[in-house]
This record gives C-alpha cells, sequence and structure tokens, in this order.
C-alpha cells in the first residue's frame, strides 16, 4: 500500500513552462526534467503542455473539451502535472485519480519494479527520478486516450453537473 503525507502545495509565477524550470534549483530541475521528457515522450494525442494550477500542466484543451474542469471551467481539463513543491516533487496523474482500474495497475506496476510509492489516489511525490517507476509511468500515459480520459472523467462528476451539462449546449 502507497505511503501518504501531504505539505501544502508550492505554486509559481511562471506564465511558460521554460520560466518554470529555470525557477528550480538544478538538482531537482534534472529530475523534473527527466520526469517530463519520459511524460512528452508518451503523452496521448491531443493532450498539450502548458502551466496550469502553477506547476507543469498536462490539459485537454477547450478546442478538444469546450466544458473545461468542472471546479474552474475556465481551466482546460487536467490530465497531469508535475511540480517542485517544498519538501519533495509531485507528479499528479489525473488519469488514475478518475479510473479505480487503471489507478490498482500503476499501484501493481510500481510494485513489481519494487518502487515504494509515497501516493494519494493521483499524487505521487518523490525525490529523485529513481523513485518513480518510470516504465510504468510511460505504460500508464500510453493506455489512455483523450477521448477516452474524457469519457472517465465524465462518469466521476456528479449527476447535477451531468444533467447541467447535457441539457447546455458546450461551451
Amino acid at each position: 500500500m502507497p505511503q501518504t503525507r501531504y505539505s501544502r502545495p508550492v505554486t509559481s509565477k511562471a506564465e511558460i513552462v521554460e520560466e518554470y524550470l529555470a525557477e528550480i534549483p538544478g538538482d531537482r530541475r534534472a529530475t523534473i526534467e527527466a520526469v517530463r521528457q519520459v511524460i512528452l515522450e508518451h503523452l496521448p494525442q491531443g493532450i498539450q503542455e502548458t502551466m496550469q494550477y502553477g506547476m507543469i500542466g498536462y490539459s485537454v484543451p477547450h478546442s478538444i473539451y469546450p466544458h473545461g474542469y468542472h471546479c474552474d471551467p475556465k481551466q482546460p481539463l487536467p490530465f497531469a502535472g508535475l511540480a517542485s513543491q517544498k519538501n519533495h516533487l509531485s507528479l499528479y496523474l489525473f488519469c488514475i485519480y478518475v479510473d479505480k482500474a487503471m489507478y490498482q495497475r500503476f499501484v501493481a506496476g510500481a510494485e513489481a519494479a519494487k518502487k515504494k510509492l509515497d501516493m494519494g489516489k493521483g499524487c505521487i511525490r518523490f525525490q529523485r527520478v529513481e523513485d518513480l517507476p518510470l516504465d510504468v509511468l510511460a505504460e500508464t500515459l500510453r493506455a489512455v486516450t483523450a477521448k477516452e480520459f474524457i469519457a472517465q472523467y465524465e462518469s466521476t462528476l456528479p449527476e447535477k453537473v451531468r444533467a447541467k451539462r447535457s441539457q447546455s449546449p458546450q461551451p
């Protein structure tokens, strides 16, 4: 079972990924860049890298999913995120957060790779790139299309939100 602990997130005012990376100290930057490279190589078609919520974000743009994120429809639908926090680095995988089977496959893959994860439902906290099962991350990203992710995300929305969306035209 993954360990869990929480700390307050650290957000950046950077508007582009390169600015964000420049703010991160060298050792942490190298780790973030290594994980980022794996994400970029295996990101499903249609998912874009942006700055979102003060971190590197990977999201379904409004051009594909006009409704956006139900918590803040002005934001594109988050798919993943990568951040340098105060006490650790974080990898947020919304795709495992909304899909219990995918979460279980991720955890099982990490255990098979002998990685002891420090994670919550969709957030993996780590210190070094060696802490992450990068092959499992790549497999997880390849396992879902943007369309499948949207469908899985929508299935988790409260009935009230789904009903409202079905009655109104897409923004």
